[in-house]
C-alpha cells in the first residue's frame, strides 16, 4: 500500500491525474527483501512521455526507505482504455462516474 500511495505522486503530465486512478498499474509486486517491480502500461504504445513517467516511478520508488531495487516492466496487454481510471480520477477529470 506504501508503494501504491507513492506512485500517487507520479502524474500525467497531459491529463494531470496520478498514474494509479488512470489506471496505469497493472500490477505492484514484492520478487525479494528491497525490490520491487511494477508492471504498468501507458495511455497508447507511441506515447511521448512514456520513458519520462518509467524514470518517475524508479525515482519516486528508490526513495522509499528499504528499496533497494525497482524494475518496471511495460506492457500493451491488455491495452489501455479509459474504463481503466478509477471513480477518483474520473471525479477529478470532471467525468461522470
Amino acid at each position: 500500500e506504501m508503494i501504491r500511495e507513492a506512485l500517487r505522486s507520479v502524474v500525467d503530465p497531459e491529463l494531470q491525474l496520478n498514474i494509479v486512478d488512470l489506471g496505469l498499474i497493472y500490477a505492484i509486486e514484492q520478487p525479494a527483501d528491497g525490490e520491487v517491480a511494477i508492471t504498468m502500461t501507458l495511455t497508447t504504445p507511441g506515447c511521448p512521455i512514456g520513458s519520462t513517467l518509467v524514470q518517475a516511478v524508479e525515482r519516486t520508488l528508490a526513495l522509499i526507505p528499504g528499496v533497494q531495487r525497482v524494475e518496471v516492466h511495460l506492457t500493451f496487454d491488455p491495452p489501455w482504455s479509459p474504463e481503466r481510471i478509477t471513480p477518483a480520477g474520473r471525479a477529478h477529470l470532471g467525468w461522470a462516474t
